[in-house]
């Protein structure tokens, strides 16, 4: 694959870091700190919402040079701030667990971890990831972008409070939207999965692909 632009990724996610040095992307990361207060209710639209306030944030940060110490370089490529002639792609994304239409975040420690999970045992919930994916077209750095969301629904085998509480104990939960990770020992607590797997693990990647060629800065050589 060939990319026309350089790409930000402003998450500081190992997880999205993974995947897209799995699709063989050269990008930075860049991460800026916003506000997560939604002001929207329905699953879909927070994670819209929110990955367009994140990628608007550095957005901003580059425009005005300001956080220049807070950058590490993936991949070789170095975030610059410098205007060139192409710009560059800026990435964000959000993830949440949804159950019955309430928001599950990231626990506030392990007896709401414990509660969160006695909650999705046995139980299907979804999991929704929303991307932006901000233009920026030339050193003026006048910006186009485009939003979209996935949603993926996961069952949970029924789930002793022992093996809840054994999987707390390990820590994983403690800084995972729905207090679970699939692509780790969360994995076991999974009976089916509707939809894509990576949305699950926290960015729907053909999806995002498929954007990117649809834009124009991806082709396949």
């Amino acid at each position: 694959m060939k990319q026309r632009r350089r790409i930000i990724l402003a998450s500081g996610s190992p997880r999205r870091r993974e995947l897209l040095t799995q699709a063989g992307l050269d990008f930075c990361i860049k991460t800026a700190d916003v506000d997560e207060t939604p002001t929207v209710k329905e699953p879909a639209a927070v994670v819209e919402e929110l990955s367009r306030r994140k990628a608007e944030a550095v957005a901003e940060e580059r425009r005005t040079g300001a956080g220049q110490t807070d950058e590490r370089i993936v991949a070789g490529t170095a975030c610059g701030f410098e205007p060139d002639a192409s710009g560059a792609l800026i990435v964000a994304a959000d993830t949440i667990v949804a159950l019955d239409g309430e928001i599950l975040g990231k626990p506030r420690d392990v007896e709401d971890a414990v509660r969160m999970l006695k909650e999705l045992s046995g139980r299907t919930h979804e999991v929704f990831t929303g991307v932006t994916v901000l233009r920026e077209t030339g050193g003026d750095r006048v910006r186009d972008a485009v939003t979209f969301s996935a949603g993926t629904r996961v069952t949970f085998y029924p789930l002793t409070e022992e093996e809840i509480r054994d999987y707390v104990a390990s820590g994983e939960p403690m800084d995972k939207a729905g207090a679970y990770g699939i692509q780790g020992l969360g994995a076991r607590l999974v009976e089916r999965i509707e939809g894509d797997y990576n949305n699950v693990v926290g960015f729907p990647l053909a999806h995002f692909l498929r954007i990117l060629m649809d834009m124009g800065e991806l082709t396949i050589e």
